[in-house]
């Protein structure tokens, strides 16, 4: 496929990306305008607690690249999913439901995503989609328990859904080197090392 043809298959995607943030950021600017109260707090807590724990980090980067492998729905489909279930796992955080395991349930997302993209796994779209929404509710209630007191729970998982979104698009760019021969091969170690990493994190968890 050529540089051209590419950038054209990719044009749809992008537009689509960028209506999504554009009307997030609609919603959260108020977060701006007093960024001393309780919606300002909500909104950059929530924004900033997805880029703090490379779990989550790697885990939302790894459902981008794995939607792209996957192509078309899941492109898209896969990336949407997991910010939707996510915020129904951050609203259990914050109305305290117990959810057992929520950080091995984080650690194992990066474990398995990862071990995906290495094996380029092609299930049935609805697998894939259920197994992403599975580790979505974990990232989703990590997010929630720890919502800061003085912060508007709205705000916050605008911030958070708005950050993760970002991180899918990031996936989702590092995906499209797949189109070459030696893009395969950078995916599958990039795949890898997010596996490595969530299987170190799940030991010392465990131990």
């Amino acid at each position: 496929m050529t540089l051209s043809a590419l950038k054209r298959r990719a044009r749809p995607f992008a537009a689509r990306c960028a209506w999504v943030v554009s009307a997030l950021a609609l919603v959260a600017s108020p977060a701006f305008a007093h960024p001393n109260s309780g919606l300002g707090v909500g909104f950059v807590s929530g924004f900033t607690h997805p880029l703090t724990g490379i779990d989550h980090i790697l885990a939302m980067v790894a459902v981008g690249i794995w939607g792209t492998q996957l192509r078309k729905p899941a492109i898209w489909l896969l990336p949407v999913t997991f910010p939707l279930v996510m915020s129904f796992g951050g609203a259990l955080g914050v109305r305290g439901v117990p959810l057992p395991g929520g950080e091995i349930g984080v650690a194992a997302s990066a474990a398995i995503l990862g071990l995906m993209i290495v094996l380029s796994a092609r299930p049935p779209i609805a697998v894939a989609a259920v197994i992403v929404g599975s580790f979505a509710i974990f990232h989703g209630y990590a997010h929630g328990v720890e919502l800061p007191k003085a912060a508007y729970p709205l705000a916050y998982g605008v911030g958070f859904v708005l950050a993760t979104g970002l991180l899918h698009v990031t996936g989702i760019a590092l995906g499209l080197i797949e189109r070459w021969p030696i893009g395969v091969k950078a995916l599958r170690g990039m795949g890898a090392g997010i596996s490595a990493v969530g299987v170190y994190l799940l030991l010392g968890l465990i131990r």
